[in-house]
C-alpha cells in the first residue's frame, strides 16, 4: 500500500463548522488509489471560512469572491492516468510527489449540504474528491469530453468513498 502524506488543518472556523479531517485524508487516498497513483504523494488541506478562501481566491485567480473549493496543483498530470508533463513530479529528497493544494470553505460546504439535501460529510467528501482530481490534471472548464469525463470519475469514486 502506497504511504500519502496529507496535512490539513483548520484555519479561522468556528467549533461548529468544522469539517471531518478523517474523512477528507480518507477521500484523498481512496481518490489516488482509484486513480492508480502508485507513488507516495504530498497533498495540503486548509479548511477555512469564507473571507479565507475570498482572499486566496483573489491573490491567486484574481476573483474577489468566495468559492466552495480551489485546487493548486504542482505538476501538470495528464488524465487519465498518472503521467506527468514535462520535469519528474518525484522529489529526489523525500521520494514523494508533492500534488498540491486544497483550500475548503466548510461555510459554503455546510451551505451547499442544505441546497442539495445531502448530509454535511458528503458535500465534504464530494468537493474533496473533485478537488483531488483537479490536482491530477482533470478539468471540467474547457470541453465537453473533460467535463464528462471528470464527473465520471467522480461518481466511481464517490461510490467506492461512500
Amino acid at each position: 500500500m502506497v504511504k500519502h502524506r496529507i496535512f490539513a488543518r483548520h484555519s479561522g472556523v468556528a467549533v461548529g463548522e468544522r469539517l471531518s479531517i478523517p474523512l477528507i485524508k480518507r477521500c484523498i487516498r481512496e481518490a489516488l488509489r482509484l486513480e492508480g497513483v502508485d507513488s507516495p504523494c504530498e497533498v495540503s488541506v486548509l479548511i477555512t471560512d469564507e473571507r479565507g478562501i475570498q482572499e486566496i481566491n483573489k491573490e491567486f485567480r484574481g476573483i474577489d469572491k468566495p468559492t466552495d473549493v480551489l485546487s493548486f496543483p504542482m505538476h501538470e498530470f495528464s488524465p487519465p492516468g498518472w503521467e506527468a508533463k514535462g520535469i519528474d513530479p518525484v522529489d529526489p529528497e523525500t521520494g514523494m510527489v508533492m500534488l498540491g493544494d486544497i483550500i475548503l470553505s466548510s461555510k459554503h460546504v455546510i451551505r451547499q449540504a442544505q441546497e442539495h439535501s445531502q448530509t454535511c460529510e458528503d458535500e465534504t467528501a464530494y468537493l474533496t474528491v473533485h478537488s483531488v482530481l483537479h490536482l491530477l490534471g482533470y478539468d471540467h472548464t474547457d470541453e465537453a469530453e473533460g467535463k464528462q469525463q471528470m464527473r465520471e470519475r467522480e461518481r466511481e469514486i464517490m461510490y467506492s468513498v461512500q
